[in-house]
């Protein structure tokens, strides 16, 4: 972990989280091809807090579906600022999300835990 923070290298655990949250903002922006990207519901309550796309987490019985894509970044996801889910390009995205996470734990320490609960902001 030191020799993270002296080289100023993420560990692997917040490059695939940066992945994963630029693949969710393209799906949500429409950059695929609808019918042959994944499906992603929006949460259309009026009394949700978070950002403008926020995302709704749909109920599973099965592992299967439980540890899928759309549902294991969906919390992360809700966790982000407007400034940053709001964002024109890809590379805008990226560059907003790189500033909101330079000062997060996640960056430095694979220990930390992204889960999140309920309405309770993720490390991210």
């Amino acid at each position: 972990m030191e020799r993270l923070k002296v080289l100023k290298l993420p560990t692997l655990k917040d490059r695939r989280l940066r992945g994963n949250m630029t693949e969710v903002f393209k799906l949500v922006h429409n950059c695929y091809d609808p019918q042959a990207a994944v499906m992603m519901n929006f949460n259309t309550s009026s009394i949700t807090r978070g950002n403008m796309y926020k995302l709704q987490k749909c109920a599973c019985h099965y592992n299967l579906r439980k540890f899928a894509f759309c549902n294991t970044n969906v919390n992360i996801w809700n966790s982000l600022p407007n400034e940053v889910v709001e964002s024109n390009t890809i590379n805008t995205f990226k560059n907003r999300l790189d500033k909101h996470c330079s000062n997060q734990e996640i960056l430095f320490d694979f220990n930390v835990d992204l889960t999140g609960t309920g309405s309770q902001p993720v490390c991210i």
